[in-house]
């Protein structure tokens, strides 16, 4: 009997307090995302594993970040980069240029625009306006039937590249 108490008390105790305490994390602090596609080049790769932590509070997220989101009408989760807040108007130019409420948007990150025709977007309250980083290869908000997500389906922001090694680091 005593040898089942050490074997309680040094191994399945521990084990099972780190099991919910890994639980615990992976459900309400940070999640692994796998990306499946290349919507997001040059800034992702596509099958790169991201580090992502929980949004508890959309008052703090901001233009430019990469958010993780669930998309009803494609019925999957997808990560794109936050372009449209609540209220705002979003020109997209037929050179691929961005304005939003009349002021050019600086986008970096962009390497891959898109030529195409303006499009314009009035982003309701409680939604936001996402677009992938490779407008010539992204599926994004420009082609779906209701391109505003709504705030309860934004699950968490993109922290930091863990796969593949050659990109480990953070995210911008």
């Amino acid at each position: 009997m005593n040898r089942w108490k050490k074997l309680w008390k040094e191994w399945i105790l521990p084990l099972g307090v780190e099991v919910l305490v890994i639980v615990f994390l992976l459900k309400v602090v940070f999640m692994l995302v796998l990306v499946p596609s290349g919507s997001m080049l040059p800034t992702i790769q596509k099958n790169s594993v991201l580090f992502c932590t929980y949004l508890h509070n959309m008052d703090k997220v901001e233009r430019g970040q990469i958010l993780v989101f669930d998309s009803e009408e494609l019925g999957k989760t997808l990560i794109k980069r936050l372009i449209g807040l609540p209220g705002e108007t979003v020109v997209i130019r037929e050179d691929g240029s961005i304005t939003v409420d009349g002021q050019p948007l600086e986008e970096p990150y962009v390497v891959y625009p898109q030529m195409g025709q303006e499009m314009e977007f009035e982003v309701p309250e409680g939604h936001y306006l996402f677009l992938g980083d490779n407008r010539a290869g992204s599926e994004d908000a420009r082609y779906w039937e209701e391109p505003f997500i709504p705030a309860e389906k934004i699950k968490a922001r993109a922290r930091f590249t863990l796969w593949p090694l050659s990109r480990f680091g953070g995210l911008s």
